[in-house]
């Protein structure tokens, strides 16, 4: 399916500047062209092989020689919850600017010469990690990994960029405070987490972004930048071989260790309700249960149950009672949220303001009903045919998503195997297994925050 995405795509993208629409373009005809087929068999799809290095550097590969494209992703654990005390938007910064000069290439040099290898580089950082990829023409495979190697080990974080990069996210920090969204979400996460770092802006704020120096971004990069902490993916058109070569070149002149700073484990503060005012048309409505972690032995009781509440866009139980029958909200959801150190079972929808109170009570009743009763045997059943049929659909669509998974993957501990067993995983959970997770998950008091006019104004 990646080959045929990717295909599609170069026809469709006679231009650089017209890569993301013709990119969209294609992933919508390949999804209508599965959507009329059965559910695809990932399994019989992928070979993963476990690919390790002269210098220890362990990568997982699916080659794939049919078009002459490569893609890696990897990962630096750590992210955004390690930001020092005082130099919040840290990690967020140093992302901006490893492509912005290394070695003896300054920022235009550098970009140059990324052009010129027909590559594209990018990193970002998230609360528990800081990742990378690019994406390269097999044909300029060593141009592509010698930049790679320059950006990993030897980024300049030379001032004038760092003053540039530093600018553009004061900028979105100062359109964030105009935003009443940005403003509750922040809310929100204070709320729920308290001291702990989740609830620190990944982004920072105008006092810590001030104090950041160039100092502060080769010290954290030299703290985090280790092999033990790394998790690679490579997929495209590269055999074990070569790539055992390329990881030592890029990653094997690391330190061993990481030196991280602990972070504890957290779970989310529940039982309260956080109603932030704003004169809007439209009042948005976030609840927060427990969660359960991505390689727990229940995780598949919880996410079959977290499809039927709220997961699956038009036949979920939300859905049905609070868009269906009632025309509440154009869209309700529900989604597990998996981080390194505390998870938590969201559902969020929007709504007129003058039928906000309305609409909590009806998702208050749809939940307590589920943690009452659970899933019925025919919603159990659909629910796991489309779980199992629309995983390579999500995660396997282009060199770059498969990538993305398998790092997923390694990061949760699940086996390079994993998606041999998810099936069989999904298939052998019963409709007790279920209930008894929505008995677990959802007879919580949730936390609840409620942004919009104040309720009782209607």
């Amino acid at each position: 399916m990646s080959l045929v995405l990717e295909r599609m795509s170069s026809v469709l993208s006679p231009a650089r500047g017209e890569e993301k629409v013709a990119r969209a373009i294609a992933t919508l005809c390949i999804a209508l062209f599965f959507l009329s087929l059965p559910a695809l068999d990932a399994r019989a799809e992928m070979n993963i092989q476990e690919v390790k290095s002269k210098k220890g550097i362990t990568a997982w590969l699916v080659e794939d020689h049919s078009i002459p494209l490569a893609a890696i992703r990897f990962v630096f654990d750590g992210g955004s919850a390690q930001d020092p005390a005082g130099k919040d938007g840290l990690v967020n910064l140093m992302t901006g600017l490893f492509d912005e000069g290394a070695g003896d290439l300054d920022s235009d040099a550098f970009q140059l010469k990324l052009d010129d290898a027909g590559a594209e580089m990018s990193f970002e950082a998230a609360r528990d990690g800081t990742y990378g990829s690019m994406r390269m023409l097999s044909d300029q495979m060593d141009e592509a990994f010698g930049l790679l190697k320059l950006a990993v080990n030897s980024p300049r974080f030379d001032q004038a960029p760092i003053d540039r990069i530093r600018a553009q996210v004061l900028s979105g920090i100062l359109a964030n405070e105009r935003d009443p969204h940005t403003v509750a979400q922040q809310r929100w996460l204070r709320a729920i987490y308290g001291g702990h770092p989740y609830a620190r802006p990944y982004q920072g704020t105008k006092e810590s972004l001030a104090t950041i120096t160039a100092d502060d971004l080769k010290a954290f990069r030299k703290a985090t930048f280790a092999r033990s902490g790394l998790h690679v993916a490579v997929v495209g058109d590269i055999d074990a071989a070569t790539l055992s070569g390329k990881l030592d070149e890029v990653f094997g002149d690391l330190p061993d260790k990481q030196t991280l700073a602990p972070v504890a484990d957290v779970k989310p503060k529940l039982g309260q309700q956080l109603e932030i005012n704003y004169d809007l048309p439209q009042t948005s409505l976030q609840l927060a249960w427990p969660g359960v972690k991505l390689n727990a032995p229940d995780f598949f009781a919880a996410a079959l149950l977290n499809e039927i509440l709220g997961g699956s866009t038009f036949t979920s139980r939300l859905f049905e009672e609070v868009r269906e029958k009632r025309g509440l909200a154009y869209g309700v959801s529900s989604k597990l949220v998996d981080h390194e150190h505390s998870n938590a079972l969201l559902v969020t929808t929007a709504t007129r303001s003058d039928r906000a109170a309305e609409t909590l009570s009806i998702v208050r009743k749809v939940v307590k009903e589920m943690a009452k009763n659970g899933p019925t045997e025919e919603e159990l059943a659909t629910t796991k045919k489309y779980l199992i049929g629309s995983f390579a659909i999500k995660y396997l669509k282009s060199s770059d998503s498969i990538a993305a998974t398998l790092v997923r993957l390694q990061r949760g501990n699940l086996g390079i195997d994993y998606i041999k067993r998810r099936a069989a995983l999904i298939d052998a959970v019963t409709l007790e297994d279920v209930s008894t997770e929505a008995r677990k998950l959802l007879s919580a008091d949730p936390t609840v925050m409620i942004v919009g006019p104040p309720l009782n104004r209607y």
